[in-house]
């Protein structure tokens, strides 16, 4: 446990790391949509492989990540960048109304609550399988937004 932790630890550092070089260089927009999503599905199969061993804490946060990356690839495109909690929930409220679809806003509380988990591990293992699967929800609706743009 004390191993994977610090490779947990570790992952994120390195995507931290990359989140602060992504905002020195100079990528267009469509580049940074390129990497929020690259990065929103590494999160989304490692939720997979955690849930798989039995990891609900560390599959929560993963789920957590894959749909906030994929909340701001599509910022990303537009050429803004979301950089609290705060702004990613306006995002998910701009989108929900811009797209008149409320079923985004419904998704997106699973990946909260699961963020939530990560901190507070209060979730059975069936709601956090089913919160992943709704954030494999967003993440195939908001894939579809991004590609038309």
């Amino acid at each position: 446990m004390e191993v994977r932790r610090r490779r947990q630890d570790q992952g994120e550092r390195v995507a931290t790391h990359l989140h602060r070089h992504l905002n020195t260089v100079n990528l267009s927009s469509a580049e940074k949509a390129k990497y929020h999503l690259k990065l929103s599905e590494k999160y989304l199969a490692e939720a997979e492989e955690l849930l798989k061993k039995g990891d609900y804490v560390m599959a929560s946060e993963k789920g957590w990540g894959a749909a906030a990356e994929i909340v701001k690839a599509l910022a990303a495109r537009e050429g803004r960048e979301l950089r609290s909690h705060g702004e990613l929930h306006k995002e998910i409220a701009r989108l929900t109304t811009a797209t008149g679809n409320d079923e985004i806003r419904r998704l997106w509380l699973s990946a909260t609550a699961l963020h939530q988990n990560f901190y507070e591990n209060w979730l059975p293992p069936e709601i956090v399988e089913k919160s992943i699967e709704d954030v494999k929800k967003l993440v195939e609706k908001l894939k579809k937004l991004l590609q038309l743009h």
